[in-house]
Formats: C-alpha cells, sequence, structure tokens
C-alpha cells in the first residue's frame, strides 16, 4: 500500500529552551507520526530573531511557520510553557475554521485558570531570579554561582524572563474548552506542576481527557518515556489518510 501518510505531531517547548528536547524523538516514534518541533524565535539557529511576548504575534508566528503543514490529521505536544502555546493554537484554528488537531498533549504545565507558580520569576532583578530558578530546578546549581554579568545572565535569563512573560499573556487570553481531547501528562517528582493539579486540564476538554503520569520532574521531556507514551497515544490518528493524488 502506497501513498499512506502518518500524521504530525507539532512540538512546542518549554521556556528558556529550544527544540533539542525532541531531537531523538522522530526515532522512538518511526512510523507512527511526523515529529516536527516548533522552534520560536530568539534561540538556537534563531538566537538573532526578537523574542515574542505578544500572544498575537506569537500566533501569526506559529501560523506562518506551520499553516501550510495542517494538511493532514495532527497532534500537539507542548511543555510547560509550549502547553500554553498548543492549547492557545488549538483553540485559534478551531475558532477560525482551520483543520484543528485530533489531539492535544499538554506536559508539565497547570491549566490556564490556576495560578503557575513560575510566573512570578518574570519581574524579579537577577540577583534574585537567577537563585530562585535554581531552587525550582529549572536552571542547574552552577547557574547560581556564576559571576555577574556571565553567560546565563547575558543569554539564558532575557529568554527565560521574555518567555514567562509570554506564559503570563497567554494564561490571560481565554479558558473555553477545546472540540479536541486532551492528554493531560505529569512528571512523578514534578513540584511545579504536580499530577494533581496537572489533572485540572480535564474541564478544557469535553471531547475526552486523559491524565499519565511518568518518570521525573518538571523536565520530563528530556527523557525516553515520554515520546515512548506518545507512540502510543498517537497510533490510529488519521492511519488511513492519503493525499487525493495518492495511489494504492
Amino acid at each position: 500500500m502506497s501513498g499512506q501518510l502518518p500524521p504530525r505531531l507539532f512540538c512546542f517547548h518549554h521556556a528558556g529552551a529550544g527544540v533539542t528536547s525532541f531531537a531523538r524523538w522522530q526515532s522512538v516514534l518511526g512510523e507512527r507520526a511526523e515529529v516536527v518541533p516548533v522552534l520560536l524565535p530568539g534561540r538556537d539557529a534563531r538566537v538573532r530573531e526578537p523574542r515574542i511576548t505578544d500572544p498575537d504575534r506569537l500566533l501569526d508566528e506559529i501560523m506562518d511557520r506551520v499553516g501550510a503543514r495542517l494538511d493532514r490529521p495532527y497532534a500537539l505536544y507542548g511543555h510547560s510553557l509550549g502547553a500554553l502555546i498548543a492549547y492557545t493554537f488549538a483553540r485559534t484554528v478551531e475558532a477560525i475554521g482551520r483543520r484543528g488537531p485530533e489531539l492535544v498533549v499538554v506536559g508539565a504545565a497547570l491549566p490556564p485558570h490556576l495560578p503557575s507558580p513560575l510566573l512570578p520569576a518574570a519581574f524579579p532583578p537577577d540577583a534574585q531570579l537567577l537563585p530562585w530558578l535554581v531552587s525550582c530546578g529549572v536552571l542547574p546549581a552552577e547557574a547560581a554561582e556564576a559571576g555577574e554579568g556571565g553567560i546565563w545572565q547575558r543569554r539564558v535569563l532575557p529568554t527565560i524572563r521574555d518567555d514567562l512573560l509570554l506564559a503570563d499573556a497567554l494564561r490571560r487570553t481565554g479558558h473555553s474548552p477545546l472540540r479536541a481531547p486532551v492528554l493531560a501528562v505529569a512528571g512523578r517528582e514534578d513540584h511545579i506542576a504536580p499530577a494533581h493539579l496537572v489533572e485540572e486540564w480535564r474541564r478544557y476538554a469535553p471531547a475526552g481527557f486523559g491524565l499519565r503520569t511518568v518518570p521525573g520532574g518538571h523536565f520530563f521531556v528530556r527523557d525516553r518515556p515520554l515520546p515512548e507514551l506518545l507512540r502510543e497515544a498517537v497510533h490510529g490518528l488519521g492511519a488511513v489518510f492519503r493525499p487525493e493524488s495518492s495511489t494504492v
């Protein structure tokens, strides 16, 4: 049988990060899905581009990047900040009549109606912000020991600040439910987004909801159990989809 195409899995990264966490996912998901990491401006290969803190600009940016690739069934995965991005993007494409996702997977994130312990970190001065992020496990211990003007203050903190400001703005854009089912994933040792609060995403998913836990803390996105879980979650999404021009 030829011409059969897998669904796409668009992946949105956490605050302060790029897409390296998704680098090995394709080898895990195999033919179950085409993994499409979505890199926001201001990091990795786009480090010279201005970062985005405005939700409307963000949605325009994402639509420019992936809009032409919504031509077959797809799912979304977002981690922490990325979960808010995935939710907001799904809500937007559903509202404007574009093909919506078959599944939205949110990882390590509290839903928009709950206050996030990370959001106040967008505003303190660097001297307070660095050690606070270390204490939350967002940054490694050596970040707190780095001298003033080091790479953590020059490169990492500005990105995290802007990303947290974006997260704060996304939480204020609305709390409407999705048409797509939602799968929420929590790390068993995650104290920032524990499972009993991640479960609150249920109210956004009248079409269906599931909660799964995986080993690890807030950054379980870096470990193999998550893509293995997603490999099973996307199984069957658009499995018989073929473009009109395909042949059997």
